[in-house]
């Protein structure tokens, strides 16, 4: 089953150290139905942030979707939406750190840019309300000479610093699924990447 339930072999080991190949191989052929599950998981994820407004005028799962929307009617890619989408998945875990928590979930699966822009996105929209905090509005003049710099502030710009309107007709969550499972299908950066391309999905521990 997709959510790792249901599995009948395993290995048999207590300690690594007593780990064989075929306990591995074991392992690896059990992780393939929970791999596939992944984008739904994220998708899950992602919905708990419908109805947490935190003060903000639209909540949480709004301002995610109408940050992709405008993103994907402004022309770009289909990994750039999804990054759009899910650049503020980590507000519910992180909530300190939430840039973080959304580059760890898709820097497997995105591009040295996009990952760099969602991991910094934070500091970068900061120059919109910093100040209204008693912060330095222009904390993201420390990347000013990052190749980056721009991508990301053009990033925070166009479609995340806007993306607070309770008018704005944005698309629905289902319009972004499928793009979601296609990037999400596609592994690019990962130490276990050797064994996905040889067909044996990473046993991650």
């Amino acid at each position: 089953m997709a959510d790792g339930h249901g599995s009948h072999r395993k290995a048999e080991f207590k300690e690594f150290l007593e780990s064989t190949e075929d306990d591995w191989k074991i392992i690896a052929e059990e992780t393939k139905p929970f791999n596939k599950g992944l984008a739904q998981r994220v998708l899950n994820h992602l919905r708990l942030l419908d109805g947490d407004y935190g003060g903000f005028p639209i909540d949480r799962l709004s301002h995610s979707l109408q940050t992709a929307t405008r993103a994907m009617r402004d022309g770009r890619d289909e990994e750039y939406i999804v990054c759009a989408l899910l650049h503020d998945i980590g507000d519910t875990l992180g909530s300190y750190n939430h840039p973080d928590v959304a580059a760890a979930i898709l820097k497997p699966f995105v591009s040295e840019k996009n990952h760099w822009m969602v991991a910094n996105h934070g500091v970068f929209q900061g120059y919109y309300f910093f100040h209204h905090l008693g912060l330095d509005r222009n904390m993201r003049d420390a990347f000013k000479d990052h190749p980056y710099y721009e991508y990301t502030a053009q990033f925070c710009h166009l479609y995340d610093q806007n993306a607070f309107d309770p008018d704005y007709d944005n698309e629905p969550l289902e319009t972004f699924e499928p793009m979601v499972e296609r990037v999400f299908a596609r592994p690019k950066n990962s130490m276990y990447l050797k064994a996905l391309e040889e067909g044996q999905p990473s046993a991650q521990v």
